[in-house]
């Protein structure tokens, strides 16, 4: 079979949309002839890795419109323009290519989004869109709690969703999908309203057989002080707010709280720290390399990650792989990965309740440890089950397969 991949992020040994590309190449090219459109800014490091580790029926293609090749970092509305014209390009490209190629399939796979067309859905073959996420937002009642800079952000990304989905192609792109993947039951709702015909939740987050391995290793830390940790960076929507709250709120004298990130919120969280009288059992660390960030996650007894709008969440999944429960709201890319057998979610109606439901959460898995030693043994099985990047690219070979029966059916 010959497959079309699009991966506008697609970098090797990293994780987020990069590493989602990068994963879903190789499992690709596991089945079948696979072509792949990306950036020119991931040429170096796809061909170090490529010539330490090549795989010939793995075929990059690398463009840029008029030779942009910047990663944009920091300058988000540069980036999306640019990744809109990649797009394009990428059509006039492909139609090309498929004269002397003859796709079989055409995949979408990052970046991960369903405000935004894939211009690949227009050629005369079967097109997978996703999985796509992007309709996850802040329920209203918590933007109260939001500066200013957050409100604003909040705004512009409604804004955003919202013209994007009256892009005629964006609706073009849903209509013509064969099946349209998408990580959260949010954004599925979105792309049924958008009239693709075919909607199935499938999230984007995975993990190798190494990286599985590598967290099932950590030994369970000793019981005293129970810790609980939340991951990620320090912005309003991430919740680490409701975290503290909840955690001043459930009075666990002997616990402890680690947060591992940086961002324009820390000073913000620290000065709520104060005001809640938990300074002395509270500790930021700041953004730390992966290695040691895992090493922190593998210290503590429970992840608390209240984010409000989460598509991925891939540190429940990293945790879960460790052995270790999590506390969530019910939203979002969290909700989809956590079970009631690996983790507690709560509510989210509003920050009063929420905060509530996370401090029971709280004292309830202080109290229990064989209850977390349950939830986390459920969790790494999970994780072999669900999230292995090999059980992944088994489902997208199947799914191609079963694909082509229809059309030659």
């Amino acid at each position: 079979m010959k497959v079309l991949l699009s991966a506008f992020a697609c970098e090797p040994n990293l994780g987020s949309e990069e590493g989602v590309g990068w994963n879903t190449v190789l499992q690709a090219a596991k089945y079948h002839e696979t072509w792949v459109f990306t950036r020119t800014f991931c040429r170096s490091f796809i061909e170090a890795e490529l010539k330490d580790n090549p795989i010939p029926n793995l075929h990059f293609i690398y463009f840029d419109p008029f030779g942009w090749s910047d990663d944009w970092k920091g300058k988000q509305g540069l980036l999306q323009l640019h990744y809109y014209l990649w797009q394009i390009w990428a059509y006039f490209i492909a139609r090309k290519l498929d004269r002397s190629i003859g796709f079989d399939i055409v995949h979408h796979v990052t970046y991960v989004k369903h405000w935004s067309p894939s211009f690949l859905a227009l050629l005369p073959h079967p097109f997978i869109w996703g999985p796509v996420g992007g309709a996850e937002a802040a329920p209203k009642p918590f933007w109260k709690d939001f500066s200013r800079r957050g409100k604003i952000y909040e705004t512009l990304r409604e804004l955003a969703q919202g013209l994007g989905e009256r892009d005629p192609f964006v609706g073009l792109t849903a209509r013509r999908s064969v099946v349209a993947l998408a990580t959260t039951e949010e954004t599925a709702a979105r792309l049924r309203f958008l009239k693709a015909q075919n909607v199935k939740i499938f999230s984007q987050v995975g993990l190798s057989q190494q990286e599985i391995q590598e967290l099932e290793k950590f030994p369970t830390p000793p019981e005293e002080p129970i810790r609980f940790i939340s991951v990620g960076r320090l912005l309003h929507w991430k919740g680490v707010h409701l975290g503290l709250r909840a955690f001043a709120e459930a009075k666990l004298t002997e616990a402890e709280y680690w947060i591992v990130g940086g961002g324009p919120e820390r000073q913000r969280l620290e000065a709520l720290v104060t005001e809640l009288g938990i300074a002395d059992r509270v500790f930021f660390f700041g953004a730390l390399p992966r290695a040691q960030t895992l090493s922190k996650m593998g210290e503590s007894h429970v992840l608390l990650h209240p984010s409000l709008h989460d598509s991925g969440g891939g540190v429940c999944t990293e945790m879960m792989g460790i052995g270790r429960p999590t506390i969530c709201l019910d939203l979002g890319g969290p909700a989809t990965q956590v079970t009631a057998e690996t983790g507690i979610k709560v509510k989210a109606t509003d920050p009063e309740s929420a905060v509530q439901g996370l401090a029971a959460a709280i004292v309830c898995l202080a109290g229990d440890p064989e209850l977390r030693s349950r939830l986390g043994k459920s969790g790494q099985k999970r994780v072999r089950e669900v999230y292995d990047w090999n059980i992944k690219g088994q489902f997208f070979a199947e799914l191609c397969a079963e694909i082509l029966h229809q059309k030659s059916g």
